[in-house]
């Protein structure tokens, strides 16, 4: 017996749906994909990363973890990355984060024990390192709203100094890293205005 009808039901629906839309979709889809994006984002259910930029399948490689983090010891987003940037040939690679987030707010809060409480202190660290800019700001929610920005940019960061983007842009490979930001309350996103395309442009950025 099958589990979860709903969702196959579901499935069925939009199948015909985008076939109605266009006979040949799935056809040519099967043929190999060309994305010219790579999006890396936050797990959290509310941020669906195709919907938000109103991409169809096959024009987004995405990559989600919680918190959007890139760590440089986590193989499997450099793994990503790697294949992102050397096989698919993609010409962006935007790291997007939302306001709201659980596991920043988790990261703040020092409530996680565990193996999420190993993945939150890399964020637990810009916390602490940008304490001062932080308590600088008053309302709470806002100084929260703040550090998931910071995180966004922090994470750019690390994807710039991977191997493989480095890599690029050493041989002269079109890449530009984007920093943006999402609002689950409006469903807009906000250009952080972090986006570099050369280490030139990663280390000013690391030095601002």
């Amino acid at each position: 017996m099958k589990t979860l009808p709903h969702l196959f039901a579901n499935n069925r629906n939009w199948s015909s749906q985008i076939t109605q839309g266009d006979p040949t979709f799935f056809q040519k889809l099967v043929q190999q994909q060309s994305p010219e994006y790579l999006w890396i984002g936050c797990s959290d259910s509310r941020v669906p990363a195709n919907e938000i930029v109103g991409l169809l399948p096959g024009e987004l490689f995405v990559h989600r973890n919680v918190a959007n983090l890139i760590v440089p010891s986590d193989m499997n987003c450099l793994s990503v990355i790697q294949y992102a940037v050397d096989i698919l040939k993609v010409k962006h690679i935007i790291v997007c984060g939302h306001y709201g987030c659980g596991g920043v707010r988790a990261a703040m809060e020092k409530h996680p024990q565990g193996s999420i409480a190993n993945w939150l202190d890399h964020i637990r660290e810009i916390y602490d390192r940008r304490q001062d800019e932080l308590f600088s700001i008053p309302d709470e929610a806002r100084r929260m709203d703040r550090l998931c920005e910071m995180n966004v940019a922090e994470q750019l960061m690390n994807a710039g100094r991977s191997t493989t983007v480095q890599e690029a842009w050493k041989r002269g490979q079109p890449l530009c890293l984007h920093g943006w930001i999402y609002g689950i309350s409006d469903g807009l996103l906000k250009d952080l205005c972090v986006s570099v395309s050369s280490d030139g442009a990663l280390r000013e950025l690391v030095g601002s």
